[in-house]
């Protein structure tokens, strides 16, 4: 019902898009943006991706990948992400991350209406948090078939003092004034080891996923802290879950090239520990030199972090 809406995507031809308006929030009009590589397989098998923070979808190459191994590929910019950021938008803010639900709700309609009986939700990041929360909590949770996660959220990277106490705290701030804006505190180096106009190999719109990320509000550092207690309270995920991260974490003030093999975001052992919690069929695999992004690693490892996502996926689903 969806299909003659859709648009060309900033991507490119085969890429195309389509604006799912949703209901109006604190800021004002929303809209949540589907992306679909056309031309993809007619198969009943898809993959739909979820972005992370400070971030849109322009992962090509992953796309492209799940079509050859015969997924039709879709990604979703989350509300006021990327294609979805309206001008009267702060970026990223959101006070709950259930707020989030209504855009998967719109996008799996989207997918089943167009023939896609199996779908696998895969999630970058925050994107990997809140897929885990919604293959919990969500309205159509019971239609995914496996969840896909690479080096998802599941904890603030900073030390005890600062999750045990500043972030508690920012939450009860966040109740008071989601509004009020403390800056980003993701690394300037992570941004550079990815992007070709600083020191990387990647070429993506610095407006919608800058160096220097978005400042944060306390809403969102409040909806975060909910999130992670409420997932590790919820019940245990059913379906298979697959966790992909690196090997090891770098973090620093300074420039290092183990930018380039490295996490350069969150606590590699954060994701070891908290990730066989998410339910009884969870898979946990490192990826050796791999960073953040895994699939924005250099090629060698890129191949690693294919090979592994699919065995599993093939393994697991057939």
């Amino acid at each position: 019902m969806h299909t003659t809406s859709y648009h060309p995507d900033v991507l490119g031809l085969p890429f195309e898009q389509l604006v799912l308006p949703q209901l109006p929030d604190y800021e004002g009009a929303v809209q949540s943006t589907l992306v679909r590589l056309r031309n993809s397989t007619h198969g009943t098998k898809a993959v739909l991706y979820l972005h992370g923070f400070n971030d849109y979808f322009f992962q090509e190459e992953m796309a492209r990948r799940y079509q050859e191994h015969g997924y039709r590929f879709y990604a979703l910019d989350l509300r006021k992400y990327g294609r979805s950021l309206l001008p009267h938008q702060l970026a990223n803010n959101v006070r709950d991350l259930r707020e989030y639900y209504a855009d998967i709700d719109a996008a799996l309609a989207v997918l089943r209406a167009e023939g896609c009986a199996m779908v696998i939700l895969s999630g970058h990041s925050t994107g990997g948090l809140i897929a885990a929360l919604y293959a919990q909590e969500g309205s159509q949770r019971h239609t995914l078939a496996a969840l896909v996660l690479n080096s998802p959220f599941l904890a603030f990277a900073q030390g005890w003092m600062a999750r045990h106490l500043a972030v508690p705290f920012a939450a009860a701030v966040g109740r008071l004034a989601p509004n009020l804006k403390v800056p980003g505190s993701l690394p300037i180096h992570y941004g550079a080891s990815l992007h070709r106009q600083y020191r990387g190999e990647w070429g993506y719109d610095l407006a919608w996923k800058p160096v220097k990320v978005f400042p944060i509000t306390m809403g969102w550092l409040r909806a975060i802290h909910t999130a992670h207690r409420r997932l590790q309270r919820g019940e245990e995920l059913t379906l298979p879950v697959l966790v992909l991260h690196s090997d090891r974490s770098v973090r620093g003030n300074g420039w290092s090239e183990e930018y380039f093999c490295a996490d350069g975001v969150l606590r590699v052992r954060d994701i070891e520990t908290l990730s066989p919690r998410l339910g009884k069929r969870v898979t946990v695999t490192s990826i050796a030199g791999g960073i953040h992004d895994l699939v924005l690693s250099p090629l060698l490892v890129r191949e690693q972090v294919y090979e592994k996502m699919f065995t599993w996926l093939t393994h697991t689903l057939g």
